[in-house]
């Protein structure tokens, strides 16, 4: 028996003839069940401490190789194992922050990330696959190609792709669609973000990033070790007192924020960083493929290609893949290429992923009506909403955020539309303010008008379920009027 199993058992077996057992807090069962049931027979216990096992793992003869349980739950068992093992307590109490103030929603018993289980039939308005590229044939038949020929070929670093490699024809073919010089393909957009402002900024570099900018990029900061200087949201005159204040720095925004829909104002900002002489920095993850004639962003629509120094954006939005990207002068690229964390110590794009992305490249140029049907989507469904007495925002942009503030008002909305079938994405703490937590619907290409007639009507329907009278946006109207 292994050791653990052996430590384990008596405690099992012991608390089995209590009348109300302390079992130790447990996460959830491994199957198989017959081999459950089989440890069960063997430790002579009820079914609760087992089932509420984390992990078990057995042999072919039904033999434990493993339980795996909590860290205090082990403390538990025996004199000789607290004293081999003492309580991390610096682990132990953030993890139980969690259960205590997260996993249960004290006002409404629910995690407002757990709702209910979509079914055959209702709407999800949750994905970021604006153009609905996912599925386009063009697209997967390039992926399938390459994986029947290469399979997932040689897997290693970006940096080690030299000359025509696939990785770098493609990052040759994204420059041209964004009128950028050059580019720089990353894993991921959280890995395209954190690894510029780290090969950029250190301890001494001021970083004034808007206080609504995507995590990543404040975990960009993080990792360079420099400090953040917040300014409030989409607002240039803070920037610049800010930038008054503490010099010359780097400057972070997103063009389209992904929680609530806002633009950026974009020519603006770009106005306040060049006055203090900063770097620019735009995550277009929400407007790449979606704004410009051809897809190319919003800075490239707005005429700012020459007065901003990185774009970044993630290629999981429109571009529907996996991986990221920063658009920079080829300068700027081949020195992140050699200096940034995540581009040396992750392993690069796979074959089929490149190929499937540079068929995106061309779709997204080439289909304009994508871009077209989306924009129309959102700008029916945001004035019906917005006829409705919902505080949708001023800008017609694809992400449509209801935001109902308080947690319990945001399960309160939730579960009104999931009880209707539709399902939209709950956004709480870390991803936004405890107080201003909402429900994101997002618009993609191939949402029929029936879809978004659906939505509305359901908006409609649940708007006597809502605390609407508690909403921040009926607060700041008392508030005004006052």
């Amino acid at each position: 028996m292994h050791p653990l199993a052996r430590r384990l058992a008596p405690l099992l077996a012991d608390q089995a003839h209590s009348t109300r057992p302390n079992w130790p807090l447990f996460g959830r069962l491994f199957r198989p069940l017959s081999a459950i049931q089989a440890l069960k027979n063997r430790f002579n216990v009820p079914s609760c401490p087992l089932e509420m096992a984390d992990r078990v793992l057995v042999s072919p003869g039904l033999e434990p190789l493993e339980i795996i349980v909590t860290t205090s739950a082990l403390h538990r068992l025996s004199n000789d194992a607290a004293a081999s093992q003492p309580p991390v307590r610096f682990m132990e109490d953030r993890v139980d922050a969690y259960y205590r103030d997260r996993a249960i929603n004290p006002e409404t018993g629910s995690h407002p990330l757990k709702g209910r289980v979509p079914a055959e039939g209702d709407v999800l308005v949750t994905s970021n696959d604006y153009l609905s590229l996912a599925r386009h044939p063009e697209i997967v038949e390039a992926q399938l190609q390459v994986l029947r020929e290469m399979g997932h070929g040689e897997p290693r670093s970006g940096v080690f792709a030299f000359g025509d490699a696939p990785l770098r024809v493609l990052e040759k073919q994204i420059a041209a669609a964004t009128q950028s010089e050059d580019a720089l393909v990353a894993q991921s957009g959280w890995c395209a973000n954190t690894g510029l402002l780290q090969s950029i900024a250190d301890a001494s570099t001021p970083i004034y990033i808007d206080m609504f900018a995507h995590m990543s990029l404040w975990e960009g900061v993080r990792s360079a070790g420099a400090v953040a200087r917040p300014f409030r949201h989409n607002n240039p005159d803070a920037l610049r007192k800010l930038a008054a204040k503490h010099g010359p720095g780097v400057v972070v925004v997103d063009s389209l924020y992904s929680t609530n829909g806002d633009l950026c104002p974009l020519e603006e900002m770009v106005d306040a960083a060049t006055e203090s002489g900063s770097v620019i920095i735009v995550d277009e993850s929400h407007s790449l493929g979606v704004y410009g004639a051809h897809g190319e962003g919003m800075v490239a629509e707005q005429g700012l290609l020459d007065r901003v120094h990185f774009r970044t954006s993630s290629l999981s939005k429109a571009y529907a893949s996996r991986g990221g990207v920063v658009l920079c002068s080829s300068r700027h690229a081949e020195y992140l290429r050699y200096q940034s964390l995540p581009a040396i110590f992750s392993s690069g794009m796979l074959p089929h992923e490149i190929a499937g992305l540079g068929a995106t490249v061309k779709v997204i140029h080439r289909e304009g009506f994508r871009r077209e049907k989306v924009m129309r989507n959102a700008r029916e469904l945001r004035a019906r909403l917005r006829g409705m007495g919902y505080d949708v925002g001023a800008d017609d942009t694809q992400i449509i955020a209801l935001v109902a503030g308080p947690e319990h008002l945001t399960i309160q909305l939730r579960d009104a539309l999931e009880s209707r079938g539709v399902f939209g994405s709950v956004f709480c703490d870390p991803a936004t303010p405890r107080n201003r937590s909402l429900v994101r619907l997002t618009l993609n290409a191939d949402m029929g008008r029936e879809v978004v007639e659906r939505i509305a009507e359901v908006c409609e329907e649940i708007r006597p379920e809502l605390s609407l009278d508690q909403w921040p946006c009926a607060r700041r109207t008392e508030r005004l009027a006052a």
